[in-house]
């Protein structure tokens, strides 16, 4: 099809659930696009649902009977009769067969070609067209290893300590950090049962370690006309469990000269492998401020907004516009980055109790607002948040004119952020957002870890002074069954304590 005749779709399937879904509904309606949801029984009255034209149920609470089935995500595509399916991220997003599976039912998968999925998202082969283009990677193994004596001499080349990785991987499953051979063994066999469970495959391959990274990635646009473009970096090492928790951009570590080159890493790798769509190349980047290529995330990333407020581009409505075959209309040395923008992630989880989910009915929400303030949202109030799935709630992001001002509009949208009935991430933020550390641009994928495990242990309370406490806990309990102590007043006790803990900022049950 010529640039000139761009197919025009009438009606488009969003193969997800949550914000992403709201997202793209949102992009759709901007387009002219009749929006269709799916959803499992448990998202019945969520807010996807609710904002789209059309809705079709695709099966049970877990994702394997709905979210993660090609045959029922397909059946809704053609019972809606829509012409192409978004698939966001997470699910089918990387999911080669379900792209494939979509281009021999006529339906427009919006993302790359189902050969191209397959060839990134296997860990090794995107190492080795990462090297065929000339993309430093870090030194291991550009095949799957078979056993543990050929891991344990892999190991013994490239020196401890090493990283064991999923194959098929990503996400931060089936990743396990060696520091020695005695470990090796047992890491083995955990890394391979996580990647057999995650993603049905057991293969891992060694990777040296890098020590004290920073993860930087670069956002790529291309076309199906041989236009690619990368939209500059954001800066993902603010991570718990591999996970990324904040994420902003420009990177305060990367100079221009860094920036471009990285740049132009990614444009390369992107143009061998003939990518089309928005895609993401993960790097990470070692204190000699070399990068090295991790992988590729041929999808829409979670943290897309960020990029969104520093060049002003829509990157959901440009996937569309790509996958209706209409040619880009950027030149590389005309898109800037504007500003400072930071995205917090807010989970329904607990960071006082190892980030354990927190499922539960949202009884009271107040959003930020305000100059410069955007909450990509998926929840409303009376919403239940089901333990089913990823407990995101919403991205909240900041952009102003510099870093410094970003951090403190970011301060300010969260202690306005309520949330009731669900515990969060909100307090963790204000903490971080405080940290000198994080104040300075000097962290690394460590830093969760290492300054707030250092913090937790030096304001421990005394083993005296808790035992104390406990003591006053245990006979206030005693006093309320008794009904000495109103219910109300104990519980308000209580969650004063939570709230002066959080700094009073977050959400308490």
């Amino acid at each position: 099809m010529s640039p000139s005749s761009p197919r025009r779709f009438r009606k488009l399937l969003v193969a997800n659930r949550g914000e992403i879904a709201v997202r793209v509904i949102r992009a759709c309606r901007e387009l002219g696009i009749v929006p269709v949801a799916v959803f499992s029984e448990p998202d019945r009255a969520a807010l996807h649902v609710r904002l789209a034209e059309e809705a079709y149920p695709i099966g049970k609470a877990p994702s394997r009977e709905s979210y993660l089935s090609i045959e029922r995500v397909l059946e809704a595509a053609r019972r809606s009769g829509a012409d192409a399916v978004h698939p966001g991220y997470g699910f089918l997003a990387e999911n080669a067969a379900f792209a494939r599976a979509c281009e021999e039912s006529g339906i427009v998968f919006i993302g790359p070609r189902s050969e191209t999925i397959a060839l990134m998202g296997e860990k090794t082969s995107a190492r080795r067209e990462a090297v065929a283009a000339g993309v430093p990677v870090v030194p291991g193994t550009l095949e799957p290893l078979a056993d543990e004596g050929a891991l344990t001499r892999e190991a013994e080349r490239l020196g401890y300590p090493v990283m064991l990785k999923a194959a098929a991987g990503g996400g931060g499953k089936g990743l396990r950090l060696v520091t020695g051979r005695g470990e090796l063994s047992s890491a083995l066999d955990r890394a391979r049962s996580e990647a057999k469970g995650a993603f049905g495959d057991d293969s891992v391959y060694l990777e040296k370690a890098i020590v004290r990274p920073r993860h930087v990635e670069i956002q790529v646009l291309a076309d199906h006309h041989g236009r690619v473009v990368h939209l500059f970096e954001r800066e993902c090492s603010i991570q718990r469990r591999h996970q990324k928790v904040i994420e902003e951009s420009p990177s305060p570590l990367l100079t221009p000269e860094l920036r471009a080159r990285m740049g132009a890493l990614a444009v390369a790798l992107s143009r061998r492998v003939g990518y089309r769509n928005a895609g993401t190349l993960e790097f990470l980047v070692g204190e000699d401020r070399q990068p090295y290529f991790l992988e590729m995330n041929t999808r829409l990333q979670v943290e897309h907004p960020v990029t969104e407020m520093v060049t002003g581009l829509d990157l959901v409505t440009r996937q569309i516009r790509v996958a209706q075959d209409e040619p880009l209309d950027l030149v590389q040395e005309e898109i800037v980055q504007r500003g400072h923008a930071i995205e917090c992630r807010v989970y329904a989880e607990d960071p006082d109790a190892g980030f354990l989910p927190s499922p539960g009915t949202i009884r009271t929400l107040r959003t930020p607002a305000g100059p410069g303030v955007r909450d990509d949202s998926g929840i409303y109030p009376g919403w239940t948040v089901p333990i089913h799935y990823d407990p995101l709630l919403s991205k909240l992001v900041v952009w102003a004119e510099t870093r410094p001002a970003a951090i403190q509009r970011m301060l300010r949208a969260v202690a306005e952020y309520r949330v009731t009935g669900v515990r969060t991430t909100l307090g963790l933020f204000a903490r971080v957002l405080r940290h000198p550390d994080f104040v300075a641009g000097s962290f690394d994928t460590s830093f969760l870890e290492t300054a707030f495990a250092a913090q937790a242990e030096a304001e421990a309370p005394p083993l005296e002074a808790a035992a104390v406490a406990a003591a006053v806990h245990a006979w206030r309990a005693r006093r309320a069954r008794a009904g000495a102590v109103p219910p109300e007043t104990g519980a308000a006790w209580r969650t004063a304590g939570r709230q002066e803990a959080q700094g009073r900022v977050g959400s308490g049950r």
